[in-house]
C-alpha cells in the first residue's frame, strides 16, 4: 500500500499513520515511526496501539522513560493488549523493578499463553533473581527447574529461538546438568553465531 498516497487523499486517518508507523518501524526508522504515532494519536487519543508502538520505537532509541510512559498509557486504554505487556516488563526489568516485570510477563502469558517472548523474559527475569537471592530459598532445584519451564515454552512456540536456548543451558548449568547446558550452548550458537556477543558467556 502506497501509505504517502493515501495520506495525501486523507490526511485525517490515524489509521495510515498507524500503518505508515509501523512499515517504518521494520526498516528501523524509530524517528520517522514515532512522527507517525505522533500523528496517529494526535488524531485519535485513545489509540492504544499507537501509544504501544511508540513505546517500541522509543526503547530502540534508549528512551526507558518515554516507553514506559506509552506503555503505560496503553495498558490504561487498553488492559486486554497483550503485546504491550513484555516490552513494558522488559523497562521495569532494567529499571531494577524485576517483582513488577514477572508481573506484567504473568499478564502477558494470561492474555496470551503463545507468547514466546514472554515467557522467554520471564525465565531471563527469575533467572536473575535467581543468581542475586541464591536461587530463592532451600530448594534452588524447584525454583531452576520452573525458570527452565518457562524457556521450554518459548521454545515450544518459537523452535529457532536462540536466546531461549542459551539461557536455559545457562540454568542447566545451575543443576548441574552439564551434558544438558552444553547441547543447548551449541544449538544456540548453531542457530545465532553471535549469540555470546548478545548475552555475554
Amino acid at each position: 500500500m502506497d501509505y504517502d498516497r493515501a495520506i495525501e487523499l486523507n490526511p485525517n486517518y490515524a489509521g495510515t499513520y498507524f500503518l505508515r508507523g509501523r512499515a517504518k518501524m521494520r526498516l528501523d526508522n524509530y524517528r520517522g515511526s514515532i512522527a507517525d504515532f505522533d500523528r496517529a494519536i494526535e488524531l485519535a487519543p485513545e489509540f492504544a496501539e499507537a501509544y504501544n508502538n511508540r513505546g517500541f520505537a522509543k526503547l530502540r532509541q534508549g528512551d526507558r522513560g518515554g516507553a514506559m510512559a506509552d506503555y503505560n498509557r496503553a495498558i490504561e486504554l487498553n488492559p486486554d493488549l497483550a503485546e504491550a505487556y513484555p516490552p513494558r516488563g522488559f523497562v521495569k526489568s532494567r529499571q531494577g523493578d524485576r517483582g513488577g516485570a514477572i508481573a506484567d510477563y504473568d499478564k502477558a502469558i494470561e492474555l496470551n499463553p503463545d507468547d514466546a517472548a514472554a515467557y522467554f523474559l520471564r525465565g531471563v527475569a527469575n533467572s536473575e533473581l535467581g543468581d542475586s537471592r541464591g536461587a530463592r530459598g532451600s530448594w534452588p532445584h524447584l525454583w531452576w527447574r520452573d525458570v527452565i519451564a518457562d524457556f521450554d515454552k518459548a521454545i515450544k512456540f518459537k523452535p529457532d529461538f536462540a536466546g531461549a536456548y542459551y539461557y536455559r543451558g545457562k540454568a542447566k548449568s545451575e543443576l548441574s546438568d552439564s551434558h544438558g547446558a552444553e547441547a543447548d550452548r551449541k544449538r544456540a550458537i548453531e542457530l545465532d553465531p553471535e549469540i555470546k556477543d548478545k548475552f555475554g558467556s
